[in-house]
């Protein structure tokens, strides 16, 4: 199975890496991972301000804090996932990247906000259930 993990540095990440690493199968060497997150864009102004290689070199960092210890939880289960970042809004982005990347499953952490919280903050969780047609597993 093409397993598609959507991170981003939260607890809400993290309690989604332990129910995988409670259920065997779906935290499996049989199966084939990607570790997903999304870097919100910086305004135009300071990208602008700041040049194109510090922007992109921040991109990078602030990508690497939050993939590097996922993918060393997944080495500790002797998994080796590929990684994956975008810059701009996650939800949109990781439906996008499910559905092209033929993805088999897409597991992500969620808040668990109420319909009214959704309305007024958004949610990631809400935005891939709604444009993905990859299966999802929300865990809250």
């Amino acid at each position: 199975m093409k397993v598609l993990l959507a991170v981003d540095g939260s607890s809400y990440s993290k309690k989604m890496l332990a129910y995988l690493a409670t259920h065997d199968a779906l935290l499996s060497t049989d199966h084939d991972y990607t570790v997903f997150t999304a870097q919100p864009a910086l305004p135009a102004n300071a990208r602008a301000a700041l040049g194109k290689e510090v922007v992109e070199g921040y991109y990078q960092d602030e990508s690497a804090k939050v993939l590097g210890p996922v993918l060393e939880f997944l080495q500790r289960h002797a998994i080796t996932a590929k990684s994956s970042s975008k810059v701009g809004p996650a939800g949109p982005a990781l439906a996008k990247l499910a559905e092209q990347g033929r993805f088999d499953l897409v597991v992500l952490g969620s808040h668990g906000h109420s319909a009214l919280g959704n309305l007024v903050m958004g949610s990631v969780a809400t935005q891939v259930l709604a444009e993905c047609k990859v299966p999802a597993l929300l865990v809250r």
